[in-house]
């Protein structure tokens, strides 16, 4: 069976992340994506490459595609680019705003060629304002949003840390990204016309922390506001980062929702830790009777956690609790809390993760067989289909590997593909 984006072509030049998660998420649903890599190839399969051109990261985040190798500093490769673009339904370019018009291969340029193209632009702040030619990465747009401070990122030295286990702008603007031209290409399927797509990592990073960033007066003016002149406050007398961001509290104290902290976060047991992930009365109540407490002051329908005096109680309380849950190991909570229909994890190490039994249950690996390096388990498709399939079985090119094979299927002659590799426009 075919996927559902089959017989979609998508012309993809783009690195790191962003960009080649949205195009690996169009060929998880069938689409043909070829990618243009310079000379050099794209810059993340240097690093941390194990084989000359080959990295876990490339590999990860550029299966399922093609590769054909352009030198697009050069008129001729710009050229073929317009040439091609008429065979394909997409492109997909993340960079640094202008660099598309500099490279001639911008939305006005490209739908003179394909007037029904769907265009897709990954930016770092947006096309527009006073950050617009900035150059952007996922920890800039971390630290830009709010949402490294919002997260209390602190590291040994008192500086600002960010969330380093993932690229959280990044990934959301891939996934923005195929969203916007899976939209863009059913839209164009009932019209006929093509449209631009885009987004950025400063509007990903917003997007995933909607209600820290949101304003709403009614409640901000007792929790987020009060949080905020605290902070303020130590800013203004010289405060180092550590301190502001401790004056400010942490989330549910930004929330107004301390007593939430006890039974929706993590702690420390015998042999490791666990997460608790109450989100209901139910939860709680289901929580209370699995550690055997049931005078929770915040179980009381009138309690107010935004008065100080409670704040102690939830302070004596989590007390407890972290005591308790020191008791037993990971194994021994989470049946305790199963039996009760409680949500709870023990924290797992994510390279453990590909050999999990409910992940191995789910088929959430795909195995694969890479020419040059051989077997390799990665992680599949974010979303099946029942009459469709996701997942491509196909692993990351080598550099260049589909150069020959792309142009030819789009009606260059071997004399005309000798002619650009003479040149220098074609690798």
């Amino acid at each position: 069976m075919a996927g559902a984006l089959d017989g979609i072509k998508v012309l993809e030049v783009s690195q790191i992340v962003a960009g080649p998660y949205c195009g690996l998420n169009l060929a998880d649903l069938g689409a043909d994506v070829v990618k243009i890599e310079p000379f050099a190839g794209e810059g993340s399969r240097a690093s941390g490459s194990f084989f000359p051109g080959e990295s876990k990261g490339f590999h990860s985040l550029n299966r399922g595609k093609r590769s054909l190798v352009l030198d697009l500093q050069k008129q001729e490769a710009r050229a073929l680019v317009h040439r091609l673009i008429a065979g394909f339904d997409v492109f997909l370019i993340n960079a640094r705003a202008g660099v598309p018009q500099k490279l001639q291969v911008d939305y006005d340029t490209l739908t003179r060629f394909r007037p029904d193209l769907i265009y897709f632009e990954n930016t770092g702040f947006g096309r527009r304002g006073p950050l617009a030619q900035r150059a952007g990465s996922d920890a800039v747009a971390q630290a830009y949003s709010g949402l490294a401070a919002g997260d209390s990122k602190v590291d040994q030295y008192g500086a600002p840390d960010i969330v380093s286990a993932t690229a959280p702008a990044d990934y959301q603007a891939g996934l923005a990204g195929a969203m916007g031209i899976c939209a863009a290409l059913f839209h164009r399927e009932r019209t006929g016309r093509g449209q631009y797509v885009e987004t950025s990592l400063l509007q990903a990073a917003l997007a995933v922390q909607g209600t820290r960033v949101s304003r709403l007066p009614v409640i901000d003016a007792v929790t987020t506001d009060v949080a905020l002149a605290r902070m303020r406050e130590v800013q203004a007398a010289g405060g180092s980062y550590r301190e502001q961001i401790e004056a400010r509290g942490s989330l549910f104290d930004t929330m107004g929702r301390a007593a939430a902290r006890l039974w929706y976060g993590g702690y420390a047991v015998k042999d490791g830790g666990v997460i608790l992930g109450a989100l209901t009365p139910l939860n709680r109540d289901q929580m209370r009777r699995a550690v055997g407490i049931d005078d929770d002051p915040s179980a009381d329908p009138e309690f107010n956690s935004m008065d100080p005096e409670s704040r102690k109680l939830v302070d004596a309380t989590l007390a407890r609790m972290r005591a308790i849950m020191l008791t037993k190991t990971m194994d021994e909570w989470v049946e305790i809390f199963n039996r009760e229909g409680a949500p709870i994890s023990k924290v797992n190490f994510p390279e453990d993760v590909a050999d999990d039994p409910q992940v191995a249950a789910m088929g959430y690996m795909l195995e694969l067989e890479h020419e040059l390096t051989g077997p390799e388990r990665m992680v599949g498709p974010v979303v099946f289909m029942s009459d469709t399939p996701t997942g491509s079985t196909r692993p990351s090119p080598p550099l260049g590997r589909h150069t020959d094979e792309v142009l030819r299927e789009h009606g260059l002659s071997d004399a005309e593909i000798a002619g650009l590799r003479a040149c220098g426009a074609v690798a």
